[in-house]
């Protein structure tokens, strides 16, 4: 089962004072739009969104169809694939994707902890 992309979304009070620290780090802006409160951060492989007053909590994010710089792969798993194998599999879904549409959609889930996952394909 390829999930695709991998980041953290984390849930931010401030988005410039979370841009600061982040960029202390050693991430750099990678996409997103500040004045719509979400950035992409991105610090060799690893990638981070920024998200404000978009998110109740943080969340591990899977993006299908792209790879860690955020490029089309030609070959992956759509979201409505991985939603049947998930569903087979006897893990609960909180949102599910229209099974019979295509290109864009997106899926929620949590792990044992309460952790959310999103699995958000964007073509």
């Amino acid at each position: 089962m390829k999930l695709g992309a991998f980041s953290i979304s984390l849930n931010v009070k401030d988005i410039h004072v979370s841009k600061a620290f982040y960029e202390k780090l050693g991430f750099e802006t990678f996409g997103g739009d500040i004045d719509q409160n979400w950035l992409i951060l991105k610090n060799g492989e690893t990638v981070i969104g920024l998200f404000q007053g978009m998110f109740e909590k943080n969340l591990l994010t899977f993006n299908p169809g792209w790879d860690q710089d955020a490029q089309e792969i030609e070959s992956f798993t759509d979201v409505r694939e991985l939603q049947q194998k998930l569903k087979a599999a006897g893990v609960p879904l909180i949102s599910e994707a229209d099974e019979t549409g295509s290109g864009p959609a997106s899926i929620t889930l949590e792990d044992p902890d309460g952790n959310p996952i999103l699995i958000d394909q964007h073509r």
